[in-house]
């Protein structure tokens, strides 16, 4: 992925090993404004070996005003038998509150949209709080629409340990 820059300073590249400070920072940020904080438990270790390390399981982008983050994306493929075909599944998409309104999350969708057409995947999903009603306008404004029709279920903590016999 090659870095797209625009003449307000605002780039969008890859992000790298030596980000991960600015990346746990930016999820601590996030956390933050979803009033989430209580659930953040990853670490730079952590963050180190799902990105970078030997199995990545996901990437993320960087969104920079003249070299400073300012927000990032972070997304992984998931795949639809229905369609037969990858898709992209985007896990956070954040930028700073000063930082709204300036066109800088639209430009970090398009790279997203970008990526998706380049890698032949037939959709780019995310989900976001029933709350966030500035970012589900922002959303429908790009053309997504709302998939009310499906529930999103999840096992964590004891219950997944549970589930595989541990």
């Amino acid at each position: 992925m090659s870095n797209q820059s625009d003449p307000s300073g605002f780039s969008i590249r890859t992000a790298n090993a030596a980000d991960i400070p600015t990346i746990l920072a930016l999820i601590r940020e996030l956390a933050e404004y979803e009033k989430l904080t209580h659930e953040v438990v990853a670490s730079e270790d952590s963050l180190r070996e799902a990105l970078f390390g030997e199995r990545r399981t996901a990437e993320v982008l960087l969104g920079e005003v003249d070299g400073s983050a300012i927000g990032y994306a972070v997304f992984f493929h998931n795949f639809s038998t229905f369609l037969g075909r990858p898709g992209i599944y985007l896990e956070d998409i954040y930028v700073k509150p000063e930082c709204r309104g300036r066109g800088f999350g639209e430009a970090m969708f398009r790279r997203l949209g970008q990526i998706a057409v380049e890698r032949r995947c037939d959709r780019l999903e995310w989900v976001v709080l029933d709350w966030n009603e500035s970012a589900i306008g922002f959303y429908r404004k790009l053309g997504a629409r709302p998939m009310d029709e499906w529930t999103v279920f999840r096992i964590t903590g004891q219950p997944l340990r549970q589930l595989a016999g541990l």
